[in-house]
């Protein structure tokens, strides 16, 4: 029998947010795009200090993963 769990048991944690840069990776979006989402509002961020975070969920309802 398959599983999609991990092997060993382990849990996969998802990231409360990502980078502009991992966003980029995950994504396959340019960082220009990326950026277009977020002025146009299509894409929340989370400022931290001078840091622009982006919250995970909001990448998964964008790509509607």
């Amino acid at each position: 029998m398959h599983s999609n769990a991990p092997q060993g048991g382990a849990v996969l944690i998802e990231p409360l947010t990502v980078r502009i840069s991992t966003a980029v990776q995950l994504t396959g979006i340019s960082r220009s795009r990326l950026y277009e989402l977020i002025q146009s509002g299509d894409l929340e961020t989370v400022k931290v200090g001078r840091s622009t975070l982006i919250p995970y969920k909001s990448l998964k309802a964008l790509t509607g993963a």
